[in-house]
């Protein structure tokens, strides 16, 4: 995992609607909020979707845009934001470029890794946990808050 001072790796990937998406260019108007998750609609991966979800009006008066990266193909994923309601944007990432940028690899299942960036490009806060998928917007929030404080 990239820790809080590191230099986000740029990179482009596919949305969910087939447009392109480029970290530097989404940096340009807010922090962004990088969530990797392992699968489409299987329930840690929905509940914390959803949580995202949930707190959306929140997260976004804080500046912040949420970004989540699966491998999942973009038809998964927008099958995946239109069951859920999802606002934000989903990234296709079905060889793993982007996980690998930012050491976001596992052995058995791909970890749930959270990233909490800044206008200036560099990582403020981190997050890894498998088993406590709500938590990632708790500390998304608490990152954002800090952020604009300063």
């Amino acid at each position: 995992m990239l820790n809080p001072g590191e230099k986000a790796p740029d990179f482009s990937a596919t949305t969910d609607e087939g447009t392109t998406f480029t970290l530097s260019d989404a940096l340009k108007g807010s922090p962004v909020v990088l969530y990797f998750y392992p699968k489409d609609d299987t329930p840690g991966c929905t509940a914390e979707a959803c949580s995202f979800r949930d707190h959306w009006s929140d997260l976004k008066s804080l500046g912040g845009r949420v970004i989540g990266v699966s491998s999942d193909s973009t038809e998964s994923h927008r099958k995946f934001k239109a069951k859920y309601n999802l606002p934000f944007t989903l990234l296709s990432d079905p060889d793993g470029r982007i996980r690998k940028l930012y050491k976001a690899t596992g052995l058995l299942i791909p970890p749930r890794i959270t990233y909490v960036i800044g206008q200036d490009g560099i990582i403020k806060k981190s997050f890894n946990s498998q088993l406590q998928p709500k938590q990632h917007v708790e500390i998304s929030l608490e990152s954002l808050k800090n952020m604009a404080t300063k």
